[in-house]
């Protein structure tokens, strides 16, 4: 079978052969030029094989164009420090402009989808990773502060919310225009860590809807990111493949396959066992994963990116295991 037909029968609820894996990680500077983001992409993809090509630019590069500053310290996830974030007040929300998606970081990325996509042709699905309209107001605000936003100042957060919805929604239609197969689109507020489920059903729900429409009959791949997720929340929404730290939070894999009919994308834990474990426990646990779901509807995945610094014998390991299980 292809990345293609794999990928096609998970999402039938079959059981390919052999079953389908993906990772991804970032990569810190080259993300910094679709041409280089590109090159690094298609070199992992080369490596290694994966059933899914998941593009995933800078930490927070959907803020830059709004005056997000954020800058690289050595870290494991490879992911930006951000050093300046643009609302600071409730008035902040309605000054957001609604830019143009064609130019900027925006811009950049449609260029970076174009270019891969057009490197691997119709060999692998390629997906562009979005966020959720309320994920990106947490970055330009501050975790805690959109919190105290949703609840002190809900209708400046709410005018802020549809300039977020509409540009992403134009960004999404832009992915798919360059070639983009669908979307990664992670949420980073669905935990009862930060907010409770009705406060999610106002300030979450809506947006993810519009950008979700946006993306119409493309392939869309869900990213409950966080401990404590609203799981169930999601069951309803638009999308085919659902991801979440499986390894790390409730639900557990044989839970959420007798919850969910949507392909399931889980299996290893990417900062213990992937990036520190050995190449036989990271093959261990892909077996387990692929029995609790008896391999149908599964894409072997971690539960978020891979740590920059994980060994290629382990990642290798993670895509051996799923082949032969």
């Amino acid at each position: 079978m292809t990345h293609r037909d794999r990928i096609e029968a998970a999402l039938r609820g079959e059981r390919p052969d052999p079953v389908p894996a993906a990772l991804w990680r970032h990569f810190p500077e080259d993300d910094q030029k679709a041409e280089k983001l590109a090159q690094a992409h298609l070199a992992f993809y080369r490596a290694y094989e994966p059933d899914l090509l998941k593009v995933t630019p800078a930490a927070g590069f959907y803020g830059d164009d709004w005056g997000l500053r954020a800058g690289y310290k050595p870290n494991p996830q490879g992911v930006r420090t951000y050093t300046d974030r643009p609302i600071k007040k409730p008035s902040d929300w309605t000054r957001l402009k609604r830019l143009d998606v064609s130019q900027g970081v925006y811009g950049r990325e449609v260029h970076a989808i174009r270019l891969v996509a057009e490197a691997v042709g119709r060999e692998v699905p390629v997906l562009e990773t979005t966020f959720s309209p309320l994920s990106i107001a947490r970055t330009l605000s501050g975790e805690q502060a959109v919190v105290r936003y949703l609840r002190e100042d809900p209708e400046a957060l709410h005018q802020g919310l549809e300039i977020i919805a509409d540009v992403t929604s134009e960004f999404v239609r832009a992915l798919l225009g360059a070639g983009a197969e669908g979307i990664f689109f992670s949420t980073q507020m669905a935990t009862t860590d930060a907010l409770t489920e009705e406060e999610y059903e106002e300030f979450g729900r809506p947006y993810d809807m519009r950008v979700l429409e946006a993306a119409g009959d493309a392939l869309i791949f869900l990213h409950i990111h966080g401990l404590n997720v609203m799981f169930d929340l999601f069951a309803d929404y638009p999308v085919q493949i659902v991801n979440w730290h499986a390894r790390e939070t409730p639900p557990g894999i044989a839970e959420a396959r007798a919850r969910l009919t949507s392909c399931l994308a889980c299996g290893l834990a990417a900062e213990t066992t992937l990036a520190k474990g050995t190449p036989q426990a990271v093959a261990e646990e892909v077996r387990d994963a692929i029995s609790q779901t008896g391999g149908r509807g599964h894409i072997v995945t971690s539960g978020c990116v891979m740590l920059i610094d994980t060994p290629d014998a382990n990642i290798r390991a993670a895509f051996a295991a799923a082949r032969e299980a």
